[in-house]
């Protein structure tokens, strides 16, 4: 038996390679193999060379890491149907920009224009991460390529026009319900459901012009003209806002205001400023 000491693992251990034959000369060839094999399969393939389907699986695993299950599933069935069956079989220095400009085409027919947008980015961003890593690519051709005019039509907008949002805030004003206040003060503050599931008494606060402040409620009361509510924080994972410039102060119209006035004096008292708004809406958000 012949044996080569070829590293240590991370617990000290020595790695070793070994070879077997009836002979001296048969256990070296043998470990000679054994080396080779071990080479081989341990060598990078160049990061060029790697095939769109390698490169887009490797964003998917890698590039989306922290992000909502959502968002890394919609990726994913976006790469599945629309970039590796037209593109997979291509290395990335292979990619031209005249194949991108016809795939993009090709793909027009059957997407609306803002899933082609997102198809789109999920390529860039796999070729970007593949140029971060070898120097021969020296460019994206993605960025090269205009998106398309998408010919299915998207969903119908789900959005209240003016006259649908006053039916439901009057609705809303007249029921008994505890929703009425969530739904007043979603519709006047345009604060987004999972923000609104978040916020606290703290959140809600009053302009006390005495200390030329802003101060929470449970401190400054009710007896003032200015109100505000902090939108800082969601149930989304992690509980940030959709974005940096989610974070925001968004001040009360009189309406919400007394909502909250009411929804306020309707609760056990004292009441401590980290307990929930709308302590019954605040189940976990899926971060869409």
């Amino acid at each position: 038996m012949a044996s080569q000491t070829i590293g240590y693992q991370p617990n000290g251990r020595r790695i070793i390679v070994r070879g077997r034959g009836k002979t001296q000369t048969e256990a070296l060839k043998k470990l000679k193999e054994s080396l080779k094999r071990r080479e081989e399969k341990q060598a990078p393939k160049a990061t060029a060379d790697v095939t769109i389907t390698e490169a887009v699986a490797g964003f998917l695993r890698y590039g989306l890491m922290g992000r909502d299950e959502s968002t890394v599933t919609n990726a994913r069935s976006l790469a599945e149907h629309h970039i590796t069956p037209q593109l997979g079989h291509l290395t990335v220095r292979e990619l031209t920009a005249d194949d991108c400009e016809r795939w993009l085409e090709g793909r027009a027919e059957v997407l609306a224009t803002k899933s082609l947008r997102e198809v789109r980015s999920v390529l860039k961003r796999s070729i970007d991460r593949v140029m971060r890593r070898d120097d021969r690519v020296t460019r994206n051709v993605v960025q090269l390529c205009e998106v398309p005019t998408g010919k299915r039509t998207g969903r119908p907008s789900k959005a209240l026009d003016f006259s649908q949002a006053m039916r439901v805030l009057a609705a809303a004003e007249r029921a008994r319900s505890d929703m009425r206040q969530y739904v007043i003060l979603a519709l006047l503050t345009g604060a987004r459901t999972e923000e609104l599931r978040k916020l606290t008494w703290s959140h809600v606060v009053a302009y006390d012009k005495g200390r030329g402040q802003w101060c929470p409620v449970h401190e400054a009361g009710w007896e003032h003209d200015e109100f505000a509510v902090y939108v800082w924080r969601s149930v989304r994972a992690r509980g940030d806002t959709k974005t940096k410039k989610s974070r925001r102060t968004l001040k009360l119209p009189r309406r919400c205001v007394v909502a909250l006035r009411d929804l306020w004096a309707s609760l056990p008292q004292p009441l401590a400023p980290e307990a929930l708004l709308f302590p019954g809406e605040a189940a976990p958000c899926e971060g869409r």
